[in-house]
């Protein structure tokens, strides 16, 4: 499915692998200015299809001596001049952009990692005409530093240690800040970029999600001719709902829900999730109990990557026999499967198809990009693509999906698979984790703590404990509990509970759970962990 048109105030963002690249992207359209980010070594052809009115070059973990080092395409400098295009380069952005255009970049004396404090020199653009002698605290995270500056750009801050930490040419239109403004670590980062996009570039923020609603429905019906069926994967998330909604929304009955029952559903989900579809969204669903045939397929892998790309290709093959059935009762086979693959699945599955992505690694295969088979029959259809979860969810209020509904905590589309670390079919695992998972979203539930919560869930480990219980010897499973707090899953924290809540829940799970013994708690972020364990 191709890409919506660009409004004329884009923000594009070239990315050279940065872990903070999607931060960028969060914190621009946090501003109501729409931005999207491509690969830093797009062919110039592709940058300007976009019609950009900004483009942002992003950090990366490179040196810009490298032989491999990424960089923007020849002549894209020329073509930002010219068409009056404003440029930022942060971090290796901003070094990319000194070596390119004449200067000098050398690995520095003494590297710059973590807070750091600079001080604005005079007036100037980027920072405004105010700031002159200001100091601030800012994240930096640099190994090479520009030592001589291309001829008709200036310095506008420096650290503590005398390296550049901005400049710019403002004649131009070229700006550089050597730290991660869009980090929290830097305080006065959002005030930066607010200034640079709205008093510098005049940019309008008029960007709003009932914009993207009505674009993707017109997208939909180019897409989709006016006699053709489409086929969604509903999984009981928010993401395949509101995914659902949207496109019922633009071709109405030819759109015909699935909800595949794959073995791997939490405790009562298979009817839990049916009774909301038929009561509260009115949404045509056909359930398959598939439970068997997955199992079968996943006996004996212990290999997450693996268990994503069986799923992925089991769900495909039902969608085909879905598909078939249709055909023989609408005369004409669907062509299309709409799924609810949301920003963050696209940049942690990359390099996905389509995309360039490559100077970024890969996570993982996300079920419904990096897991389809090659041979897939169907042609996608994925109108929440550009998005992030907070926006998804601002998106399902527009189209009236329960509120209740779309807090509904993420739901991996492997399911239970990446929640048994080993061999899923192994003994009762799936049926012990779908017991302590139960206990600890209904005691998350019963604390009032759910709404404040990104995501939580039970882990069964692939190991097992001495303990006592009953004046007698135990050698039962282990398993972990998992909570964080984020605001699109890209970064997370961990949910700080109160010893007590902890206590209980242990205490629950130990004394209702046969089979269980010790109950851990994974306290790690995200990074340097993945908010899912597999």
């Amino acid at each position: 499915m191709e890409t919506p048109t660009m409004k004329p105030d884009t923000v594009l963002i070239l990315d050279y692998g940065s872990q903070y690249t999607h931060l960028i992207t969060r914190r621009i359209r946090s501003l109501n200015v729409f931005s999207l980010v491509i690969s830093g070594t797009s062919s110039l052809k592709s940058i300007t299809s976009y019609n950009p009115r900004v483009v942002i070059l992003s950090g990366g973990p490179h040196s810009v001596h490298a032989l491999d080092a990424p960089s923007f395409p020849d002549g894209f400098m020329e073509w930002a001049e010219s068409n009056g295009v404003p440029v930022l380069g942060i971090c290796y952005g901003l070094q990319l952009i000194v070596q390119k255009l004449g200067g000098v970049v050398v690995e520095g004396e003494s590297k710059e990692y973590g807070k750091m404090e600079i001080e604005v020199k005079g007036k100037s653009e980027i920072f405004g005409s105010e700031s002159g002698g200001e100091k601030q605290m800012v994240w930096m995270s640099h190994g090479d530093e520009a030592v001589k500056l291309p001829e008709g750009f200036e310095i506008v801050a420096q650290s503590a240690q005398g390296a550049v930490a901005a400049l710019e040419n403002s004649k131009k239109k070229i700006y550089g800040l050597q730290y991660h403004p869009e980090v929290t670590h830097s305080p006065k980062g959002m005030e930066t970029l607010r200034h640079f996009l709205f008093d510098v570039c005049k940019l309008s923020a008029d960007w709003k999600m009932e914009d993207l609603m009505e674009e993707e429905i017109k997208v939909i019906n180019k897409t989709v001719a006016s006699d053709e069926h489409v086929i969604c994967a509903l999984s009981g998330g928010v993401d395949s709902t509101v995914a659902a909604t949207l496109v019922h929304k633009a071709i109405g009955d030819r759109l015909h829900c699935i909800f595949v029952d794959n073995g791997l559903l939490r405790y009562k989900e298979q009817e839990r999730v049916m009774d909301t579809f038929e009561r509260d969204l009115h949404l045509p669903v056909t359930c398959v109990d598939a439970s068997e045939r997955f199992l079968s397929e996943l006996k004996g892998v212990v290999d997450p990557e693996t268990k994503r790309k069986i799923i992925g290709r089991e769900f495909i093959n039902i969608f085909d026999q879905f598909a078939q059935e249709l055909e023989k009762k609408h005369g004409k086979k669907p062509a299309f499967l709409v799924q609810g693959t949301l920003y963050p699945d696209v940049i942690e599955s990359c390099p996905p198809p389509g995309t360039d992505r490559t100077h970024s690694h890969t996570i993982k295969s996300h079920h419904n990009v990096g897991g389809l088979p090659k041979d897939m029959k169907l042609k996608l259809i994925e109108p929440l693509k550009l998005l992030f979860k907070d926006e998804v969810r601002e998106l399902g209020k527009i189209l009236n999906v329960p509120v209740g509904f779309l807090k509904r905590h993420p739901f991996p589309g492997p399911g239970l698979a990446v929640r048994v670390l080993g061999d899923v079919t192994q003994g009762n695992a799936l049926e012990v984790l779908r017991q302590v998972d139960e206990i600890f979203i209904q005691s998350i539930r019963d604390a009032g703590l759910y709404d404040s919560i990104w995501q939580a869930f039970a882990v069964f480990l692939p190991v097992r404990s001495v303990g006592v219980q009953g004046d007698k010897r135990t050698h039962s499973h282990v398993v972990a509990l998992r909570a964080v707090t984020s605001q699109d899953g890209m970064t997370a924290d961990w949910y700080n509970f109160e010893h007590k809540f902890l206590d209980d829940v242990s205490r629950k799970i130990c004394n209702s759970v046969q089979g269980v013994n010790r109950v851990v708690l994974d306290i790690t972020s995200k990074p340097p962990s993945t908010i899912e364990w597999e």
